[in-house]
């Protein structure tokens, strides 16, 4: 079966949105706008899906999916593109697929790969993968704390450029979640799973504690 999928990812700061067709072999990217802001997911979001749909000479119409990263990542973030992609789903009738969006990065990677994105706080969110298959994380940690909870040797390192520097090892490509990654991180186009953002942090405000009479 052939889909015609728009995919957005708003986890880093790559506001993403592709068109992408899958039809049983590897996933072609028909299109992709990607703006590079950490400010910016909330006004760029919206014209890259527009751009992206012209890019790709369809309408929504056309769409058989909707593909959306679900983090980890801040909240911000994530809270944009998730109900972006929940609301253009429901509003052209088809489903959407959430996807941990580091999948999106190492999924395409061979041998054993450390991915990692930008946490803030001095901090990076990441996964381990063997051969493209996650095996470890997501987690959130200090760069430094990282080696110690891969149990065992990584041969290279995927993600945000920033944080990839931060390790000792080669540096593979992709560097942000891409449209292809997205689609091929959809274990299952059956009946889609609500979706579930990975922030893995607690939020920073907190109820204020109850006062004695």
């Amino acid at each position: 079966m052939t889909r015609t999928v728009l995919t957005i990812d708003t986890a880093t700061p790559a506001v993403s949105a592709g068109v992408v067709r899958v039809d049983g072999r590897a996933p072609v990217t028909l299109a992709e706008r990607v703006t590079l802001d950490a400010r910016a997911h909330a006004e760029q979001l919206t014209p890259n899906i527009v751009a992206a749909l012209s890019d790709a000479d369809i309408t929504g119409a056309d769409l058989d999916a909707v593909v959306v990263g679900c983090g980890p990542g801040p909240f911000t973030g994530l809270r944009v593109g998730m109900a972006s992609a929940a609301a253009y789903a429901h509003a052209v009738g088809v489903p959407v697929y959430g996807v941990c969006s580091l999948d999106a990065i190492g999924g395409g990677t061979s041998g054993d790969v450390l991915v990692v994105t930008d946490a803030r706080r001095r901090e990076v969110y990441w996964a381990r993968y063997h051969d493209g298959v996650r095996v470890a994380g997501p987690s959130v940690n200090a760069p430094a704390d990282v080696p110690a909870l891969l149990d065992g040797p990584v041969a290279a390192v995927a993600g945000s450029p920033a944080h990839t520097a931060l390790f000792d090892l080669p540096v593979l490509e992709p560097v942000y979640p891409t449209p292809s990654g997205l689609v091929a991180a959809v274990t299952d186009w059956g009946d889609p799973q609500p979706l579930v953002p990975l922030y893995l942090r607690r939020p920073d405000a907190k109820p204020a504690p109850a006062v004695r009479p």
